[in-house]
């Protein structure tokens, strides 16, 4: 297995089959964009967000075949415990068995965050990510375990030392830094206390500053990216916007940020949050069918499109009022699937389940009711609990704890010591980093993002 980094521009798209990740949000977008696993002649290639990648040949002594390790039986525990194999993992292996990669399903499923295991049998998502038509690719068999993964020791197990093709949604510095800065705030106080050294105020002070910090870097980082990527690889994108019905009530930030962007070997989804995934266009987990599912009935009302693959599974469900029921509705239908070139059909919507009041939405009990959820308006409060850095990132504790971990050297902003005084600004800038741009977004989020309006006004 050989590592290297190749710097610079967008790497030039591969031919099918690709493994793609599940979606993930705009502060983690570069990872959905360009983390894949591919064959490259007969290597299989696993490649990060910083377009590193780790290369592991196929055939003779290497990797021989691949093995599809089902969940454990106990459901819960596996979603409560290992997320990441709720729907399995498959492994390649060489020969004598040894795991050499392992390949968690959850984290390669596009859709992993809006179905749910009871919804998606395992087995289906080795269609869905790609993996079998990657084994096939580079001449592998693909197995089945009949057990799942049992508890061997270390010493034991076959599959120990063998790699992970996981990413994490955020770089590995920022939990170094976020550490090290609780630490050494930790670590320099009770040393100034204990031993009376004046100097550690302002260095723990220092330290506690690096959380905030840090937050700010990743987010600056994410936005810049984002807003570049936004200018070159979008930017020959078909792309269509939601257009509710008239008169209907959204959001600006539904109407801003939920997009369906056609790539020439991609389709590119963006829900009400940012979060984005990506669906291939070719092989078969790629799109190669439409369908307006549309009511019983003489009316025919539409009421979503779904996107489904060649084995005729959904990827993707839109509810027809908030994207296509507007006065420029028929033109976005129309671009969509001009810009697919696949074959498009109506079909009559089916019972998804018992809905439990006639209030409740038409897509509720269908296998991508919280696609469909996501890809509409959300209420303001949800939204703004979505798109929250403390709440879905970093957790929503840090916003309390930290400026009032700053508050026990504030005090020596209006001390007659230099060092009390440098403490003290460092507390100071710590509490504005963490409270400033929080109040910020919610005021705008209330006052304007998240405020509901009538669509036609302007947004």
């Amino acid at each position: 297995m050989t590592e290297q980094r190749r710097d610079g521009a967008e790497p030039e798209p591969r031919a099918e089959p690709v493994v793609r990740p599940r979606g993930t949000g705009p502060h983690s977008a570069d990872v959905v964009r360009l983390a894949r696993i591919y064959a490259d002649g007969k290597s299989l290639v696993v490649r990060d967000r910083r377009l590193r990648e780790r290369r592991y040949p196929v055939g003779g002594g290497d990797i021989t075949r691949a093995v599809f390790v089902p969940p454990s039986a106990d459901l819960w525990e596996t979603v409560a415990k290992r997320p990441a194999e709720r729907w399995g993992t498959v492994v390649f292996e060489q020969e004598d068995g040894r795991g050499v990669l392992r390949v968690p399903l959850a984290e390669w499923l596009p859709e992993a965050h809006v179905v749910g295991v009871l919804e998606l049998r395992p087995e289906k998502c080795l269609d869905r990510t790609g993996l079998r038509e990657l084994a096939a690719a580079l001449g592998i068999p693909l197995e089945e375990s009949a057990q799942p993964r049992g508890n061997e020791p270390v010493a034991t197990d076959p599959w120990s030392g063998a790699d992970r093709a996981v990413h994490g949604e955020l770089p590995r510095w920022y939990g170094w830094t976020r550490g090290l800065g609780v630490f050494g705030w930790f670590l320099a106080l009770v040393v100034a206390f204990a031993a009376d050294v004046d100097w550690c105020l302002p260095v723990a002070a220092g330290a506690l500053f690096l959380v905030p910090a840090s937050d700010a870097v990743v987010r600056f980082g994410a936005w810049w990216r984002n807003r570049r990527y936004l200018r070159t690889r979008f930017a020959d994108a078909v792309v269509i916007t939601p257009d509710p019905a008239a008169g209907e009530r959204v959001t600006r930030r539904f109407c801003r940020t939920a997009s369906v962007r056609v790539l020439s070997g991609d389709v590119v989804l963006t829900d009400t949050v940012g979060r984005e995934r990506w669906l291939a266009r070719d092989g078969a987990y790629g799109i190669a069918r439409v369908v307006r599912l549309v009511a019983p009935g003489a009316g025919r009302q539409p009421l979503g499109v779904e996107l489904r693959d060649r084995n005729g599974e959904s990827r993707a469900l839109l509810p027809w009022r908030h994207w296509f029921a507007g006065p420029r509705g028929q033109d976005r239908w129309s671009e969509l699937v001009a810009a697919l070139s696949v074959s498009v059909a109506d079909e009559e919507a089916r019972s998804f389940g018992r809905r439990a009041a006639a209030t409740e939405p038409w897509w509720k009990g269908h296998s991508l009711a919280a696609d469909a959820r996501m890809m509409s308006p959300l209420p303001a409060k949800e939204a703004r609990a979505e798109t929250s850095w403390h709440r879905t990132v970093v957790g929503g504790n840090e916003l309390l704890l930290v400026p009032l971990f700053s508050l026990v050297l504030l005090a020596g902003l209006f001390g007659d010591s230099a060092v009390a005084r440098l403490a003290g600004l460092f507390s100071l800038l710590t509490i504005v980093a963490e409270l400033v741009p929080a109040a910020v977004a919610s005021l705008i989020s209330r006052s304007s993002y998240d405020k509901p309006v009538e669509h036609g006004q302007d947004q």
